[in-house]
């Protein structure tokens, strides 16, 4: 799956890093329950370690690579309510 961190590029990234169980869904999870009640140093700590797995994990593409992407992060500096106007039900991460 190809994922774009907003601001920093894209990285290619195994489905195996998707599935229900994954280390990018349990941050995910943790980072939907932080927004709802309005943790903003939980949030701010969760979506620094979801990038972080996500550029650890992730092959990083060519700048000049113009590949669709299937997924969007937000930058590591991005407000709660930014974040907030990204999520799905599912938060960030379908599924």
């Amino acid at each position: 799956m190809i994922v774009r961190i907003m601001g920093e590029g894209q990285l290619e990234l195994a489905d195996s890093h998707f599935t229900e169980l994954s280390e990018l869904n349990k941050l995910d999870d943790e980072l939907l329950a932080e927004m709802e009640g309005g943790d903003e140093a939980g949030f701010r700590r969760t979506l620094g370690a979801l990038l972080a797995a996500v550029r650890r994990e992730g092959k990083p593409l060519p700048e000049d690579s113009l590949q669709p992407s299937e997924l969007i992060l937000p930058a590591e500096d991005a407000t709660l309510d930014e974040v907030r106007d990204m999520l799905s039900d599912d938060g960030l991460i379908p599924g």
